[in-house]
């Protein structure tokens, strides 16, 4: 995780976002330990509320479990649900736009799939 921050959000969703992509991302799995709330607080100079308070809410997503006295773990299955929930996000809330661009660019399927195997755009004049 970086160390920088952003004025446009408080940082214990941020936190709470990095942690949550290390789980989509597979660097965090289930039965993973997350690093203690004081070495968060210490490694990025955060107030151990900030930190105390993002872990809550992973908690309360039912993400990850509180085991006394042992710290944080990321919950069996907590990478799946977090893949049903950012999908249904995606196609509620970014895909429209996008496929409105793409209709508006005169892109087709074709066209996509090729880009996306290129790791480039490929269009007519490329």
């Amino acid at each position: 995780m970086s160390a920088e921050w952003n004025d446009n959000s408080p940082i214990y969703r941020q936190l709470k976002a990095r942690v949550v992509g290390m789980m989509l991302d597979g660097v965090l799995q289930s039965g993973d330990a997350l690093p203690s709330v004081r070495q968060v607080a210490a490694d990025y100079q955060l107030n151990p509320i900030t930190v105390s308070r993002a872990y809550q809410e992973l908690v309360d997503d039912a993400l990850v479990e509180k085991r006394r006295g042992l710290g944080m773990y990321v919950l069996e299955g907590a990478r799946d649900k977090l893949l049903a929930s950012e999908r249904e996000r995606f196609l509620r809330e970014e895909w429209p736009a996008l496929l409105e661009h793409i209709t508006r660019l005169g892109l087709d399927l074709d066209q996509l799939l090729q880009a996306s195997r290129d790791g480039g755009a490929h269009g007519e004049n490329a």
